[in-house]
């Protein structure tokens, strides 16, 4: 996945997390971040890597996100590591 594609669809999690009233505030919580930094941090790929992150903890969220977004479940996944930090991990 190219990294354009890959922040749209961190841009898409980012604005349904923000539309779920149960999981903003946690995301908010766990990230440090305010509502006003998410409209500063919007543009900046290591924050929708962070906002992708989140979301792919959770399986309902995953597929919460994709139902509403039209995407497949394997789309958050594979824009996370189309962002930085994002390559897989080599242990040997």
């Amino acid at each position: 996945m190219k990294q354009e594609i890959a922040e749209t669809v961190g841009l898409q999690a980012l604005a349904w997390l923000a539309g779920n009233d149960e999981i903003f505030p946690v995301f908010l919580g766990s990230s440090g971040a305010s509502a006003t930094d998410l409209k500063d941090r919007a543009q900046d790929p290591a924050f929708l890597a962070a906002v992708l992150d989140f979301v792919c903890m959770d399986d309902a969220w995953v597929t919460g996100f994709c139902d509403s977004a039209g995407l497949g479940y394997d789309q958050p996944m594979r824009a996370r590591h189309a962002l930085p930090g994002g390559g897989e991990m080599n242990w040997t």
